[in-house]
This record gives C-alpha cells, sequence and structure tokens, in this order.
C-alpha cells in the first residue's frame, strides 16, 4: 500500500518536462512534448502530450515529422483549431471518439 501512495504523490508533484504549441500562419502547427499519436486524417490529428490529449482540426492536415524520442509532431495543412481533451478516463476518450466520428 505505500508503494501506490507513493507512486501517486510522485506522479503529481513530477513536472512535465516541455510541452509547447508553436503556429506558423495557419499552416504549419509544431508541439513538443508528444507521448503518442492516436489517430489523424486530413481533417484531424489526435496526439497525446504530457499536458493532456489534443486534438488539431482543420482541412488537407498532412503529418510531416513525428519522432516520439524527442516528442515532437509537425502538422501541415489548413489549422482550424486546436483543443485539449481530458483523457482520465475511458468513458472520456470514447465520448471524444463519438464527437469526432458522428
Amino acid at each position: 500500500m505505500y508503494k501506490g501512495v507513493f507512486y501517486m504523490e510522485d506522479r503529481k508533484t513530477r513536472a512535465p518536462s516541455r510541452h509547447s504549441i508553436q503556429i506558423d500562419r495557419r499552416e504549419n502547427i509544431t508541439v513538443a512534448g508528444v507521448i503518442d499519436v492516436i489517430s489523424f486524417d486530413e481533417v484531424s490529428v489526435i496526439c497525446e502530450t504530457e499536458m493532456g490529449i489534443i486534438v488539431i482540426k482543420g482541412a488537407n492536415l498532412h503529418v510531416k515529422r513525428i519522432n516520439l524520442e524527442s516528442g515532437e509532431l509537425v502538422v501541415s495543412g489548413e489549422i482550424d483549431g486546436l483543443s485539449y481533451e481530458n483523457a482520465s478516463t475511458g468513458t472520456k476518450a470514447k465520448s471524444l471518439m463519438g464527437r469526432l466520428f458522428r
């Protein structure tokens, strides 16, 4: 039991190593701190970052570069929006997918 409590406290106090987003003329977006890319197509890119799930929406989106070792993602296209989603529970993740694929 003590190990579980220690682990949770350690996880809460640990700061993310780095997370940043840079958007250039709504044509290119660079995201640092990416852990995994969940899905992508021409209208959305969904990725998990150190600060939560990010949904990038737009048109003609293309993943130009992904390097999970360095945590960098570069997407080009017509960027219309960016939002963070909570991924703490499975029901929220299903809800997110349900909203994207209506």
